[in-house]
């Protein structure tokens, strides 16, 4: 059975659009609780959410679904996705909920979940909750309805968490870092990180006033940082989004670094120090140029879905500690059970103060393929898979291409469109390979 309502991240949409609606929201709820009643007499959530102004009226409905079906509530306040993760772990809670749209602005809205090990739930549960929504509901009567109480330190136990994956014997003295918030759930709390590990921070992003998360500041629009990492005469720039999943880091010149390259700092970091890494999961968008360098360190990558959930997967599967996306979310099962920027940031700094070398020194070695992608409108019914020619024109490019670039044609999830992806050395070369085999596909 397909899902109605969750995709690869929870359930999103527009505030006051179906399904992120106040009643929706609260029906919700309900079959979550009662999903958790089928093997808990008395389950407990904690719900935390980012800075959006709809986060009040989602809160509030989350709220009475729960306490209607007899399950205890723990409010948290606006706390970084990750947060929410851990303090569901550390607090011994049957589920924990995120309200949060990540990196959209703020017009949208939407709901995750983690389960009681502060990792993200499997598709199995979510058709689970969603054939339970189409149940008439099952109210508890007064005596055992759910009840409400807010976790006052929740932001203070974050932090602390957070401090704590930071190697004991170094610290962040002499750095200046420009910390940007997104105007979003880590506001207050990714300065503080940073500052108690011995930085001069300067915040940017970190004003939120309900309306203006992820508005020309965070991992998003990274331009902001870079302005202000030059402007201030910062060592580095950490840029969050709104929920703080995921991550951007700039230098002092202003160098940009994605997900891909911090990637590989942290796998270099490990291999500098002795660590066994047995392996790394990419997603398909992975650069190949990380895969290579991986390769000739003796480190497989494998490649996931698009999506951190799918990255986690893979590397439960495989056993692995280590993955994530271009996008900037991070995985390292031994700190976090899931995606953490703030952790990932403090992965990397750690590596750069340890080794005394700038980011860029560390990645010397690792020059990212230029990539290509071009998105084509498929006509009404086109059937773009059955095509001889396309099949035809992709092995041909893979042929020339060989070692030296890789084609990722895949569907888009929202609109009828095609996505060509083609990354190589020569970036010319990328470019024309692309273009030939989105003729196929337009023709």
């Amino acid at each position: 059975m397909t899902r109605q309502y969750f995709g690869t991240d929870g359930i999103r949409g527009t505030v006051g659009q179906a399904p992120i609606t106040a009643d929706f929201v609260l029906k919700l709820a309900h079959a979550v609780g009662r999903v958790l009643k089928r093997t808990e007499t008395k389950p407990t959530v904690l719900i935390g959410k980012d800075t959006r102004i709809s986060g009040y009226m989602l809160e509030s409905a989350l709220e009475s679904g729960f306490n209607s079906a007899g399950v205890d509530v723990v409010l948290l306040g606006p706390l970084p996705t990750p947060g929410v993760a851990y303090l569901t772990r550390a607090q011994r809670a049957s589920l924990g909920v995120v309200i949060s749209a990540s990196h959209n602005p703020f017009e949208d809205n939407g709901i995750k979940f983690f389960s009681a090990q502060g990792t993200k739930l499997p598709d199995a549960w979510e058709r689970e909750v969603e054939a339970t929504l189409r149940q008439d509901p099952v109210w508890a009567d007064s005596a055992n309805l759910g009840r409400s109480r807010r976790l006052e330190d929740a932001a203070g136990r974050y932090i602390e968490f957070c401090k704590s994956t930071f190697a004991n014997n170094l610290s962040l003295k002499g750095l200046r870092i420009v910390v940007d918030g997104a105007n979003g759930a880590a506001y207050q709390i990714a300065p503080k990180v940073f500052h108690e590990l011995g930085a001069e921070v300067i915040a940017i992003g970190c004003a939120p006033d309900g309306l203006n998360i992820n508005k020309d500041v965070g991992a998003t629009h990274p331009e902001a940082l870079i302005a202000a990492v030059k402007a201030h005469r910062a060592d580095l720039g950490v840029a969050l989004d709104g929920d703080a999943d995921r991550l951007q880091m700039v230098d002092a010149t202003g160098r940009l670094f994605n997900g891909d390259e911090v990637l590989y700092l942290m796998v270099d970091d490990r291999l500098r120090r002795g660590e066994a890494v047995p392996g790394v999961v990419g997603t398909l968008m992975t650069n190949m140029a990380v895969e290579l360098a991986l390769q000739a360190r003796g480190v497989p990558l494998v490649r996931a879905r698009v999506g951190d959930r799918y990255v986690l997967e893979e590397l439960e599967k495989n056993n692995w500690l280590l993955g994530g996306e271009g996008s900037g979310h991070l995985l390292a099962l031994d700190k976090h059970s899931t995606g953490d920027g703030l952790i990932s940031a403090l992965q990397v700094l750690q590596t750069s103060v340890r080794s005394g070398k700038p980011l860029a020194e560390l990645l010397s070695e690792l020059t990212l393929f230029p990539q290509t992608l071009i998105n084509i409108r498929l006509k009404p019914g086109q059937d773009w898979q059955a095509s001889a020619r396309l099949e035809s024109e992709t092995l041909a490019v893979e042929a020339e291409l060989g070692q030296n670039g890789r084609v990722l044609i895949r569907a888009s999830g929202t609109e009828p469109l095609v996505r060509v992806m083609v990354e190589a050395r020569d970036a010319a070369q990328g470019k024309a390979c692309a273009q030939r085999i989105a003729n196929t596909i337009s023709a």
